[in-house]
């Protein structure tokens, strides 16, 4: 781990591009913080965060007021370069963010990522309903969500998987690759430039590690360790168990993160509404402005069910989210002056 003084914020320098440094963080600067270095979260740990600078990789010094779970990796900081004693965390341009059982504060996956890689395997481990979750996720964020069909060198036919992941979103790319062949590389070149930061998310075992270590050409004694799948469910086995920043050969950043088999959702009506937006926007041609679109006079929803041009599954799940959402996103009640946050629960 490096320690040696890292240099003050250049805004031109291509290192600090390279790591995904742009207009958007410069602008942010104070005058008085011209002497500060810019650095960008790697990992996150209880006790400590360490980051990437323009000469290398730095353990941050942290204020006794400083809490880690507060930065998410990709986060930007400034850093007194002597000391290396982190100052303050600059404005995320993304954030993606997932509730956590117990009422406990959303948990931080990644910060200022430009597309997300949702990674799923032509196999059993395919679920459109958990691909939606990370889909409404990805938008809520302002990410552009790209679906990657892993594993396909195992699958009789791809095509089935292809049709179904794209007919989850409107203008969502599919793309299809071997993780472990160079080739992985090239068909997500598009996303993977100079200054662009992308994270993988999904379930254990469909090959997000290997994709990783192939998008970063790392050295066999660097690479990520990687697991297969249990035969008898196809269901992986966890080999990252927490998130990290690394470089791309390509010129960006990539967020790795741990097999997420679960995402609760919350906060993230708008997410949905891109997701659904076959029914969101037929919804306003329904008779009634409150109609659930199951069992109304005059519901655009259910017509389109009955004429063939809306699957009755996505109407399913659409609802099953819908009341998940509004169930786990907290709302402010209470008196004036002594508001709180408090969670609806579920509709009996």
């Amino acid at each position: 781990m490096q320690v040696g003084v890292s240099h003050s914020i250049d805004p031109a320098s291509p290192s600090l591009t390279t790591l995904g440094w742009s207009p958007f963080f410069a602008d942010q600067l104070d005058p008085d913080e011209a002497g500060l270095a810019g650095m960008r979260i790697a990992t996150v740990h209880r006790s400590r965060l360490t980051a990437e600078s323009e000469t290398g990789p730095v353990r941050l010094t942290l204020p006794t007021s400083v809490k880690t779970t507060d930065f998410a990796v990709g986060d930007w900081v400034l850093v007194e370069p002597k000391t290396q004693t982190l100052v303050r965390r600059l404005d995320r341009q993304t954030l993606l963010q997932r509730r956590t059982e117990g009422g406990r504060p959303q948990q931080l996956i990644a910060a200022n990522v430009d597309t997300l890689f949702v990674v799923t395997s032509c196999n059993d481990d395919f679920n459109p309903a958990r691909l939606e979750r990370y889909l409404a996720l990805a938008n809520e964020a302002g990410t552009k969500p790209v679906i990657v069909l892993t594993k396909i060198d195992q699958a009789a036919d791809t095509a089935p998987y292809v049709a179904q992941a794209a007919a989850l979103q409107r203008g969502l790319d599919v793309v299809q690759v071997n993780a472990k062949t160079p080739e992985a590389a090239l068909v997500l070149a598009p996303w993977c430039g100079p200054g662009q930061t992308v994270a993988l998310v999904g379930s254990s075992g469909v090959g997000k590690s290997t994709l990783l270590n192939t998008l970063s050409s790392k050295s066999p004694e660097d690479a990520q360790a990687t697991g297969g799948i249990r035969e008898d469910d196809a269901k992986g086995r966890h080999t990252t168990t927490s998130r990290s920043l690394h470089a791309i050969k390509g010129g960006g950043m990539v967020i790795d993160t741990p097999g997420m088999r679960t995402l609760h959702v919350s906060n993230i009506s708008d997410g949905l509404d891109m997701v659904f937006a076959e029914i969101s926007e037929l919804a306003p041609a329904c008779r009634f402005s409150d109609c659930t679109h199951d069992h109304e006079p005059g519901c655009a929803v259910q017509a389109a069910i009955a004429a063939g041009t809306l699957d009755p599954a996505r109407l399913d799940r659409w609802r099953k989210l819908l009341e998940e959402n509004r169930t786990n996103t907290p709302v402010e009640t209470g008196p004036r002056g002594n508001k709180i946050l408090k969670t609806r629960g579920k509709r009996r």
